[in-house]
């Protein structure tokens, strides 16, 4: 069983730590790295960030989940050993059959949108390059209300990794606590208020599978009671209809925003580490829209070159 809801897995869901991990992939990061590298066969000059915007424009125009598709495939790709793309590699146990990767998607798009720019200008833009390209613009497209992130810059100049090995795939678990997820993302380079916004940015869209709170529901820790942190409606059916309500984002949209935060307040957190950003004192997120927005922003651009 598949649920949408405000959380996905950790995995899923410590979403846009992606960006910020982009300084740690070989290659001189920079903002506009590609600006004027870029010439088609007539010798005209094509900006390689529009060409990805437009390509996301049109795939965000028939399916809007492509942002927690992409969200999760630079997350699963830059935990590992940095933005290089490795995850995109087709070699024998690579990251692909680690079995985090199994459910991603977003494979097929990602060539797509190199395919269209190497028949441009070839041998020129990276993968690892157009998947935080095309993550970025996605989350962009996706704040149609004017409610998230609004437009950021990201630094583009990576290499694209030759090496890919399933044992190197350690992403965290959905049932984290707080204290190992705040040291997970300190290993980054990242802050725990970088963790509090980037994560709660994240979880605004995504879907939960059932095997990953399950036993939130039923069997809290082999106690045979639910978990007492969980909002009692949630408890009486888990897929009825109006669980399925509160599970989903309360803007009805797919836009990455704030709205995890107003959940995991009612006691609506799917996965464990959810709701205990809620309830631990170190990670409850205080501001409003606007704090929210010029922090995520910010977290966004943290990280070290």
């Amino acid at each position: 069983m598949e649920m949408p809801g405000v959380a996905a897995a950790v995995a899923l869901a410590l979403i846009l730590i992606i960006v910020s991990l982009a300084g740690q992939c070989s290659g001189q990061l920079k903002f506009g790295f590609y600006n004027g590298k870029c010439r088609d066969g007539n010798g005209f000059q094509r900006n390689v960030e529009d060409i990805v915007r437009q390509k996301v424009k049109e795939k965000f125009s028939s399916d809007t989940t492509i942002v927690a598709a992409l969200l999760r495939m630079q997350f699963h790709d830059c935990f590992v050993n940095g933005c290089d793309a490795s995850i995109l590699l087709d070699v024998p146990n690579g990251e692909k059959t680690a079995p985090p990767n199994l459910s991603v998607r977003g494979y097929e798009f990602i060539e797509d949108i190199k395919t269209e720019i190497e028949n441009t200008c070839p041998g020129i833009v990276s993968c690892a390059d157009i998947i935080v390209m095309a993550t970025r613009d996605a989350v962009v497209e996706s704040d149609i209300n004017k409610m998230g992130t609004g437009w950021y810059p990201v630094q583009t100049g990576r290499r694209d990794g030759r090496v890919s090995s399933a044992q190197n795939v350690n992403l965290p678990s959905p049932s984290i606590p707080v204290p190992q997820a705040i040291a997970a993302f300190s290993s980054k380079k990242l802050s725990t208020i970088d963790m509090v916004y980037l994560l709660g940015g994240g979880h605004s869209v995504g879907v939960a599978h059932c095997g990953l709170f399950e036993n939130r529901l039923y069997d809290f820790k082999n106690t045979g009671n639910p978990d007492p942190a969980m909002n009692t409606t949630l408890l009486q059916n888990p897929t009825n209809s109006l669980v399925l309500e509160i599970l989903a984002d309360p803007l009805k949209s797919s836009s990455v925003d704030k709205s995890f935060y107003e959940q995991i307040r009612l006691g609506n957190g799917i996965l464990e580490v959810d709701q205990q950003l809620a309830l631990d004192p170190n990670t409850r997120f205080p501001g409003g829209k606007n704090s929210w927005k010029q922090r995520f922003q910010l977290s966004v651009w943290s990280g070290h070159d």
